[in-house]
């Protein structure tokens, strides 16, 4: 009996350590970007400068200049210091333009580190968790395209640039996208 109980204690700490993005890197520290860190809060308002974009790539992707040796050329959170890298294009970027922000209403499911979510299915233009539906922005399509559409972790963020957009941050690859919620 001892046994079975030891082995239930067991099973329910791996569960809990996976559900809220338990695992690391090293032993115990988390990798530069990703490796199941999710940022405490979202990116702060950007200015209104340019935006350092990657050089000789198609406008048509999401690409930043590299930061640091061993970060992604895409969107992403700096691990160490919760840094939103790529998000400050500021409010005038037209690839984040609606002509009706949030149409479908705005998410009431839950915002930040508290709030994690399983991704139930989909793909980039239209996913889902519990019962609410989203999709990407075609800009940020580049940045999802290794996201597990039926077991990766989504944490979303307030978006205080683009009105009708949110980010969808994945913990696993420490990157993000814009996320536009479609309703329940």
């Amino acid at each position: 009996m001892k046994r079975v109980i030891g082995l239930s204690v067991l099973i329910c700490v791996a569960a809990f350590g996976q559900q809220h993005g338990g695992g690391s890197h090293g032993g115990g520290s988390h990798a530069a970007v990703g490796g199941g860190h999710i940022p405490a809060r979202g990116p702060a308002p950007a200015r209104a400068s340019a935006p350092a974009r990657a050089e000789s790539r198609p406008t048509t992707e999401n690409h930043v200049k590299v930061d640091k040796q061993g970060h992604p050329d895409v969107p992403h959170v700096d691990a160490k210091n919760d840094r939103w890298v790529g998000h400050d294009s500021g409010a005038n970027d037209a690839h984040y333009h609606l002509a009706q922000p949030w149409v479908h209403g705005r998410f009431g499911g839950g915002f930040g580190p508290q709030h994690v979510f399983n991704l139930a299915g989909g793909n980039r233009e239209r996913f889902w968790f519990g019962n609410y539906y989203w999709d990407i922005s075609p800009y940020d399509y580049n940045i999802v395209a290794d996201w597990n559409w039926t077991g990766d972790q989504i944490v979303i963020y307030e978006d205080p640039d683009h009105p009708g957009w949110y980010l969808g941050y994945n913990p696993r690859f420490g990157t993000y996208a814009h996320v536009e919620y479609l309703g329940n």
